[in-house]
């Protein structure tokens, strides 16, 4: 398939810092993820709410959690609204440790956030931690904690990480080791994991993504909101829009027991998510997408066509209509994306024969691809009506 420029232009890229934090045998523990504007940043120049839905929608659903993470855990940094159940975490608990950022003013209403959140069995990590902020209310429910040995001198942090050890459950991290100075301090007083530059530089992480269906994902937010309505009808308003298609998609595969899961249609996908989840991600979407973006109320321009006309063909040739459906807004969506089917589908929570037919061209839903895209080439669409 070729990509076209119009398909180029349909695309956006999107970015994700990270950085590797290591244990004392230079293991890696996990990978810290941070906002970025865009590929050249150092440094995240947002660190808000808005900032952290982009981080967990691109890392889940436009980059891959296995993608960023190879397979360690990704620490994500949490505002104040996501510790206290104001904004969702539409994910479970296995591939990522919860950082509560040091800004984040420690009252009941965050202990009673953060113990529930250790109760639906996340791990959490306090960033910066400083004895006597507040923060030591949490110690007894955190399972990591940061220390800067940059700022502090070296009697406060022996301090601090002789505070931590009356509290067996907690890995200590000596961050902003920036040096092999810090590097040997750290590692004789005692640190159990190491993050900064001496460890590891951050680096940033880009993918391309579909543009954000912000008007589309309103009006999604809104139906959820009516209990009553019929699933039908939301069915019928994400699949007319590529980019919350793709998503949900992706969306599926975060399964809050950590569970893998297939589904064989934009529809299973929905089910799956159920109506409370399908609102976490269309709210977080709609956070993450206002980030650096001067023009929020841009419609989707990546076209459904090919997955319209693949839908229209299977019903005739009695082939599953849905499923016809998925191919063929997966396969339009790489080619906008400029990325390989055999890259995209495995992200989307495809079963076998779908991801087959995607990056194999085989089986009748293959081979329904395969003449589609033969046509365009005869016939390509016209983009000047």
């Amino acid at each position: 398939m070729s990509n076209s420029p119009e398909g180029a232009r349909a695309a956006r890229t999107v970015h994700v810092g990270r950085q590797a934090v290591l244990d004392r045998k230079r293991a890696v523990i996990g990978h810290e993820l941070l906002f970025r504007r865009d590929s050249a940043s150092l440094e995240a120049t947002h660190r808000d709410s808005g900032a952290t839905s982009q981080v967990i929608v691109t890392s889940i659903t436009d980059i891959g959690l296995e993608s960023l993470g190879g397979g360690a855990r990704c620490f994500l940094n949490l505002t104040r609204e996501f510790v206290t159940g104001e904004l969702p975490l539409p994910f479970g608990p296995d591939k990522v440790v919860l950082e509560i950022l040091e800004t984040i003013d420690v009252d009941d209403s965050v202990v009673d956030g953060v113990r529930r959140l250790v109760n639906d069995g996340y791990e959490v990590a306090l960033d910066d931690f400083v004895p006597g902020t507040g923060a030591d209310r949490l110690l007894p429910l955190a399972a990591y904690v940061k220390v800067d040995v940059l700022e502090s001198t070296r009697d406060e942090i022996l301090e601090t990480l002789a505070l931590c050890r009356t509290y067996p459950q907690i890995t200590v991290i000596a961050e902003r080791v920036e040096n092999a100075e810090h590097m040997e301090f750290a590692l004789a007083a005692g640190f159990d994991g190491f993050q900064g530059y001496a460890i590891s530089r951050p680096e940033v992480v880009s993918a391309a993504a579909l543009p954000a269906p912000r008007l589309r994902g309103m009006e999604l937010l809104g139906m959820l909101v009516d209990n009553n309505l019929p699933p039908s009808q939301v069915n019928s308003l994400i699949t007319s829009d590529a980019t919350l298609s793709v998503r949900m998609l992706a969306a599926a595969n975060a399964d809050p027991l950590g569970l893998p899961v297939q589904v064989k249609s934009v529809q299973e996908a929905i089910l799956l998510l159920g109506e409370d989840r399908l609102r976490d991600w269309t709210t977080l979407m709609l956070a993450g997408d206002t980030v650096g973006d001067e023009n929020v109320l841009r419609q989707t321009p990546a076209g459904l066509g090919r997955a319209r006309m693949a839908q229209n063909l299977a019903r005739r040739l009695n082939l599953p209509a849905d499923e016809a459906f998925v191919v063929g807004l997966v396969s339009s969506a790489a080619e906008a994306l400029g990325t390989p089917t055999a890259e995209l589908a495995p992200r989307l929570s495809l079963n076998a024969e779908l991801t087959d037919a995607l990056t194999e061209g085989t089986g009748a839903l293959g081979n329904l691809l395969g003449l589609i895209t033969a046509y365009e080439v005869i016939d390509p669409p016209r983009h000047d009506q």
